[in-house]
């Protein structure tokens, strides 16, 4: 059945999707295309009839083999009598869902998608879940809330479960229900596809600060070649390696605070031939998809194992399903596809970026240059710090970016003639920071390591954020010793011997000693203090005063030595 109800609509307390919604469409074709990691929409098409009611916006609720799923109206087209719709699952509403800045450190999928979720700026209708254990970090800035999942999924890995306005991201999916597919019974016709552009045989690893893998013994080969498969040629790649999960502080002894660089570089070198062989292992032989028409009746959801026996094509595999069509009318899968590869989720929504994207692709000769070389210390040290880069010369203007394709890249600078401009969002994304021909500086935000500086004039100097990252101010003596700090807990001063002035909310204004007991504090109108002195006068109630007296005879020994009561003067 497939119903049609309002822009707004949504599961609730009343499962709304279990009644009849506003409309119920008589479809003459209605295909459900699922993807794992990857594309899911609906497309249907009707009478003429329906025209007034297939508006943009609307959610269209079809039956699939994961039960009735929303679908978002889109790309609505009417000709010949009939109307034709191409909707997209609620899921990409999430685009919609902006995320301004959250800093996700050393965190799980399941609290990565949490904190994300309610980063939104309008509270997002989505409930997320995981059961990925990979912990990571990853700092979302001006994304919105599917660009942030897709980078959660690339982080942190695990296959994209959705389920109208519930986002799960699960390690495993899919079941074993005995599915045997063979030619000449239940399949009618198979496809195979070959990809070779992401396979290596022998590989360059570098890693955190640029080192490699002779980084400690010249006499070290380099590289690390495929013990798996061989070809008359083979195929070369350079990949950097993530390390921040390696610090210098773990190599730091506790008595001298020096840290053994031998034992630190040793521990990167290591870790980057792991990572390095596991790399190649994966990538050494070409990934290979299939694309079948075939009679199945178990199959139930993307990620479910089967097995594919076609003698002709010497094809013998037992794999998991990554793609499907399912007809709901009929109620049976028209398409299957499986293999060890697939398309990701970028660049799946119906926006004109795809449009710009193709006629830029098409309109433009592009000359890459990759930046591969052997670096010196000093320069290991900055590419530390900004990561693999490759540089793309297009006549009027050069892109430093992250990732290749360009379309793929998510950190670029352009640098043209009007001067160098940076984006976070791909190459036609939005240019936020920029450094102009005239020497303009134009940033919303600016991360520096050490700043020196003889003044520094503004208005508001703003600490921490939604999250308080980064909201420390450090103070220091000459001796480089800490002797004050302001940040989320407040602002307190240290003292020679230990102690300190904490000044916050919660405490309002106390003093500590070294061993963290409160000996002085103001609460409200009233100060307390374990111990006191007056060193010259006390007041009190303007009635009277406390002075320190002495009396002294002619000879000018003393005679009296104490403290005076006198009336507070009229």
């Amino acid at each position: 059945m497939i119903k049609l109800f309002g822009i707004t609509d949504k599961p609730g307390v009343n499962n709304l999707y279990s009644t009849n919604g506003d409309l119920v469409i008589k479809p003459k074709k209605a295909v459900v295309t699922k993807e794992d990691n990857s594309e899911f929409y609906l497309e249907l098409e009707t009478g003429e009839s329906y025209a007034a009611y297939l508006t943009e916006g609307r959610i269209i609720v079809a039956n699939t083999p994961q039960g009735e799923q929303a679908f978002r109206v889109n790309n609505v087209s009417l000709k010949k009598h009939k109307v034709k719709v191409k909707a997209y699952h609620v899921f990409y509403d999430s685009e919609d869902y902006l995320i301004k800045e959250s800093n996700v450190v050393f965190k799980n999928c399941n609290d990565a998608l949490d904190q994300l979720n309610m980063a939104t700026d309008t509270q997002s209708p989505f409930t997320t879940i995981s059961d990925v254990k990979t912990v990571s970090s990853y700092k979302c800035v001006r994304k919105s809330l599917y660009g942030a999942i897709k980078d959660v999924l690339e982080g942190w890995g695990g296959h994209l479960v959705r389920d109208n306005f519930h986002i799960a991201i699960r390690a495993n999916i899919g079941a074993d229900n005995g599915i045997t597919i063979r030619y000449a019974k239940n399949l009618k016709e198979i496809e195979k596809r070959e990809n070779w552009d992401s396979i290596v045989t022998k590989l360059l690893p570098t890693g955190k600060d640029g080192i490699m893998l002779n980084a400690l013994d010249q006499s070290v080969d380099p590289y690390i070649y495929s013990t798996q498969i061989t070809y008359a040629l083979p195929y070369t790649k350079t990949v950097r390696f993530n390390q921040d999960h390696i610090t210098q502080e773990q190599f730091k002894d506790p008595r001298t605070k020096q840290v053994d660089k031998t034992a630190y570089k040793q521990a990167l070198i290591t870790d980057l031939r792991k990572q390095a062989v596991k790399y190649l292992e994966k990538n050494c032989i070409p990934k290979m998809n299939y694309t079948l028409k075939a009679n199945v009746d178990k199959l139930t959801d993307i990620g479910d194992t089967i097995e594919v026996i076609d003698e002709d094509l010497e094809i013998n595999v037992m794999t998991t399903v990554i793609k499907y069509k399912y007809d709901c009318i009929l109620e049976k899968y028209t398409e299957i596809e499986f293999g060890n590869f697939k398309e990701t989720l970028k660049n799946l929504l119906p926006s004109f970026r795809r449009a710009a994207e193709g006629v830029a692709a098409s309109a433009m000769e592009v000359t890459r240059v990759s930046l591969t070389a052997e670096l010196e210390e000093a320069t290991d040290r900055i590419w530390s710090v900004l990561g693999s880069s490759y540089v793309i010369y297009e006549g009027n203007r050069i892109l430093v970016v992250d990732k290749l394709p360009k379309e793929d890249a998510v950190n670029v600078m352009m640098i043209n003639s009007a001067g160098i401009g940076f984006s976070s969002t791909g190459i036609y994304g939005t240019f936020t920071s920029a450094w102009t021909i005239d020497g303009t500086l134009n940033m919303q935000a600016i991360n520096a390591i050490n700043i020196t500086a003889d003044m520094i004039k503004g208005g508001t100097l703003k600490l921490g954020s939604r999250n308080n990252e980064s909201g420390v101010f450090e103070l220091y003596d000459e001796e480089n010793v800490l002797i004050g700090e302001m940040n989320k807990f407040g602002f307190k001063m240290y003292g020679n011997d230990g102690s300190y002035i904490l000044i916050n909310n919660e405490v309002g204004f106390a003093g500590y000693d070294s061993t963290g007991t409160k000996i002085y504090w103001a609460d409200k109108d009233e100060f307390h203090m374990k111990k006191g002195v007056v060193e010259e006068e006390l007041s009190l109630f303007q009635k009277m005063n406390f002075l320190p007296v002495t009396l002294t005879d002619s000879g000018g020994n003393i005679t009296s030595d104490g403290i005076a009561i006198v009336g507070y003067p009229s």
